[in-house]
Order: C-alpha cells, then sequence, then structure tokens
C-alpha cells in the first residue's frame, strides 16, 4: 500500500467509534487482571458478551496478541446474528471498527479499508452521517462500559457516555445500570476525598426498580444504604439478591463486603471463600479476605489481653497471603499494597514492608487521595515500627502539602499535630517543630496559636524567612 493511501486510511480509522479511538491508555491498567476478569464477566453476565468480546479483543491488541483480538472479534459478531438478527449492521460498528484497527497494525490494509467501508455504509444508511458523527445510544453505552472497566481516571467520562445514552432510552435498563455503578464509584471516591457529588441511591433505585433481576446492582444498593446508615433495608436487598442468584460471585463479594463492615467477620470470611471457588483469580476477593484476617486479628488483640501467639501468626501470614494475591493479581491495587505494606510491619517483616510501599507509591493512576493516604500510612510505619519521628514528620508533612482535602490528608493533620505537641511538651521542639505546628493551626483557622507558634520558631532560628513572612502575613489577617 502507498503512503498517501495508508496515511488517508489512518485518517479513516481516525473517524471510527471504537475501542481504539476511545484514548483507552494501556498504562492505566494492569491487563492481565483485567484480562482475567473481563473473562469471568463472559462466563457470569451471559447478557454482556458483545462488549466484553469487543473490549477483550482491544485488550489482546494492547498485549500484543493481534491473532487473538481477531478471535474475539469474531465472537462479538457470533453473539451478534444470535442476539440481534434484524439489526446486525447497527449493532456491528464497533466490532467492524476494532476489526479495522486490529488489521491495520497487522498491515493487513485491504481488510482495514473493507471494514471501514462497512462501517462507512452502515452509518449512511442508519442516519446520513459520517462515522464520527453517529450518534447511537448503544455506542455511547458501550464506550461507558470500557471506561468503566479502565478504572478512576475513567469514570467522569463513563458518566457523561451513559448520560448521553439515557437522552435517547431513559428507561432502558442497562443504560441505567451502567449510569448506577459509574454515580456509586465516584460517590465512594468522593467520600474519601471529602467531596460532593450526587447521590448515587436514586440511581440504584431506578436501576433495581427497572430490572428486578439485576441482583449485581441490588447488592451495590444495599451497600450503599449500609453507607447511610438504613442497615435493615439493606440487608432486605442484599438477602433478596442471595436468594435469587445464590452462587453469583458478583453478588457473595459485595454481601462479604456488607457484613465484615457489619462487623461480623466470620460470616463474611465464609462468603468470600465461597466467591473464590469460583473465581479463585479475583483481585477483589483477596483483597477483601486479607482485610478480613487483619480485622481478625485486631478484634482479638483488642478483646484478649494475652493472645495465643500462634493464632496471632496464623491470621498475620492468612492476611499477608491474601493481600500479596491481590497485589500479584492486580499489580495496580493500591489499598492492598497499603494493607500488605501494613501486615508485613505487623509482623516485624520491615524489610518486605518498606519494599512494598516504595511499590504502591510507584502506581502511575494514583489520584491525590491516594498519595496522601500513603504519606498518611507511610509516616505511621516510621513512627510506631521504625521508631523514626523525624521521618514520620517529613511524611505527615508531604501529606498535607498536597493542598486537596481527603480523610487521608486529616488523618496526617492530626497525627503531625499529636506529634509536635507530644514534642513540644517533652521539652524536644526545635524551630522546625514549631514552625510546622504554627502552619497547622493556621491550616485549622487558629491564627493566635499560629503566630505564638511562629514566633517560637523564629526565636529559636532568627531571619528563617519562611517564619517571618507566615508571621507578618498572619499579623496583618488580625489588624485588617
Amino acid at each position: 500500500m502507498s503512503t498517501i493511501t495508508k496515511d488517508s486510511l489512518k485518517s479513516s480509522l481516525m473517524q471510527l467509534q471504537c475501542h481504539f479511538t476511545w484514548t483507552l491508555l494501556k498504562e492505566d491498567m494492569d491487563l492481565d487482571n483485567l484480562e482475567e476478569t473481563i473473562g469471568d464477566q463472559i462466563k457470569f453476565f451471559a447478557n454482556s458478551n458483545i462488549k466484553n468480546y469487543n473490549l477483550l479483543s482491544y485488550v489482546c491488541h494492547l498485549k500484543n496478541s493481534n491473532e487473538e483480538a481477531l478471535k474475539y472479534l469474531q465472537q462479538a459478531e457470533e453473539e451478534i446474528k444470535k442476539i440481534y438478527p434484524d439489526e446486525i449492521a447497527r449493532r456491528s460498528l464497533v466490532t467492524w471498527g476494532n476489526y479495522a484497527w486490529t488489521c491495520y497494525y497487522m498491515e493487513r490494509y485491504k481488510e482495514a479499508q473493507t471494514y471501514v467501508s462497512k462501517v462507512e455504509k452502515s452509518c449512511k444508511k442508519l442516519s446520513s452521517t459520517a462515522p464520527g458523527k453517529i450518534q447511537l445510544p448503544e455506542i455511547y453505552a458501550e464506550q461507558g462500559w470500557a471506561f468503566l472497566k479502565f478504572g478512576r481516571k475513567y469514570y467522569e467520562r463513563a458518566k457523561d457516555s451513559f448520560e448521553n445514552a439515557l437522552k435517547n432510552e431513559p428507561n432502558n435498563p442497562e443504560f441505567n445500570a451502567g449510569y448506577a455503578i459509574v454515580m456509586y464509584r465516584l460517590e465512594d471516591f468522593s467520600r474519601r476525598e471529602c467531596e460532593n457529588v450526587s447521590p448515587s441511591i436514586e440511581a440504584l433505585k431506578r436501576a433495581v426498580e427497572l430490572n428486578p433481576n439485576n441482583t449485581f446492582i441490588m447488592a451495590l444498593l444495599a451497600l450503599k444504604l449500609q453507607d447511610l446508615q438504613k442497615v435493615d433495608e439493606g440487608e432486605g436487598y442484599l438477602e433478596a439478591a442471595i436468594q435469587q442468584t445464590p452462587d453469583f460471585p458478583y453478588v457473595l463479594r459485595y454481601a462479604a463486603k456488607f457484613y465484615r463492615r457489619k462487623n461480623e467477620v466470620n460470616k463474611a470470611l465464609e462468603i468470600l471463600k465461597k466467591a473464590l471457588e469460583v473465581t479463585p483469580k479475583s483481585a477483589f476477593l483477596h483483597h477483601q479476605l486479607g482485610v478480613c484476617y487483619k480485622d481478625k486479628l485486631f478484634q482479638l488483640k483488642k478483646t484478649t489481653r494475652y493472645p495465643p501467639q500462634e493464632q496471632v501468626e496464623d491470621l498475620i501470614q492468612l492476611s499477608i497471603f491474601h493481600f500479596k494475591a491481590a497485589t500479584d493479581q492486580n499489580t495496580k491495587c493500591f489499598v492492598a499494597y497499603i494493607g500488605l505494606a501494613h501486615m508485613y510491619a505487623v509482623g516485624k517483616r520491615y524489610e518486605e514492608a518498606e519494599e512494598t510501599f516504595q511499590k504502591a507509591f510507584q502506581i502511575n493512576t494514583l489520584s491525590y487521595a491516594d498519595k496522601q493516604e500513603y504519606y498518611y500510612r507511610y509516616g505511621n510505619f516510621q513512627l510506631f515500627h521504625m521508631k523514626s519521628e523525624y521521618e514520620a514528620i517529613r511524611n505527615y508533612t508531604e501529606g498535607l502539602k498536597i493542598e486537596k482535602d481527603s480523610y487521608g490528608r486529616q488523618n496526617c493533620l492530626n497525627a503531625l499535630k499529636q506529634l509536635l505537641e507530644k514534642r513540644i511538651q517533652a521539652g524536644l521542639g526545635n524551630a522546625t517543630d514549631f514552625g510546622t505546628l504554627g502552619f497547622i493551626h493556621n491550616l485549622n483557622n487558629e491564627k493566635h496559636k499560629a503566630i505564638e507558634c511562629y514566633e517560637k520558631a523564629i526565636a529559636l532560628y532568627p531571619n528563617n524567612e519562611e517564619y517571618v513572612s507566615a508571621l507578618c502575613e498572619l499579623q496583618l489577617s488580625i489588624t485588617s
């Protein structure tokens, strides 16, 4: 193929609406884990197989397995013929787009052009428009599901996609389910970041109303009601979901989370083990098991004056085993790394704890709230296990320097304040301690206390520009 024709083909490919043009970046996901997850969902969500095969083909392309990608696209085509025999062209636009791109990367340009032409003809027939301008609700929804699978960084885009799909089909159960899931996840992350977003409860209730057989959404609704302190109502939905689909791992995982949060840890463990039999490589399940064994350990220490050492060791090892399994399966799972590092520290395996903390911080998809949580947890490790007040102060301060609110930042602030006050009361306070405490009081709008601290810092370190400047600003703010 001549360069010009190849360039014009690339230009046509860019107009297609499919996974290759939706800017889904491979560095944002653990591709092996994503492939495993989609494979599990193909087994358990039979009605979602077209979009799952399409996404799986894209994941295979990202892993440089284009032959494998073509096989999944063939399976998507077979599903389309079976489910939508009267709408084959309309339902194949994303699949054909993925075909065109995959053939292009395999240097099978003639085939790529054939698929581009099929999409262009179908778009003209369907709405007299070009492929890049066609607005079909099912394409918006498929885009939304793909964004959901690629993680938190894409959730806002997923929300926009489902909203666009719902504009044309407001009562579509599948679109409402997708919208409810993304709203639940956005709200969950926003709570950690101390932000408010529109409550997901209405979206979840609406999705359940439109499809009472969607037990996955019922389980999410149960967790949301538990968040809102409506535990009995939530448990009602959860029990109904389990009754309808007793062996469905995607209901069991959320049921376990519900009971763990209700402090019924043994019941949660029982459910998680059952789910793990069906999806043994689930990072989510391994993480939840790690959390349950960690909770059991702390319950034991809290309720028993001299807990049996063997039992303590067993719980530490079980928790480490499952957190490690979660990080092996999903190398982007920040919470599993933090849990694992913590349990290594509890087990006095300090080198492994240090190494795991560093791996957690190197994940490229961390949000500001994750980073603040990291500084808080790593600061605690330095303080309580490595006995380094200096390193603890340094890490808590780093968490505070990220000037957006979150639970992690609040924790850094409280831990730092407590530690500095303890040092000062013990007569160990230096200029940096007083200066940092002044900064904290200022953040808490305690201006007089802040002034007092900065004056003490300057007495110990005269002419320090940072302290002098902060003191002047505070004095001006009080007099103005």
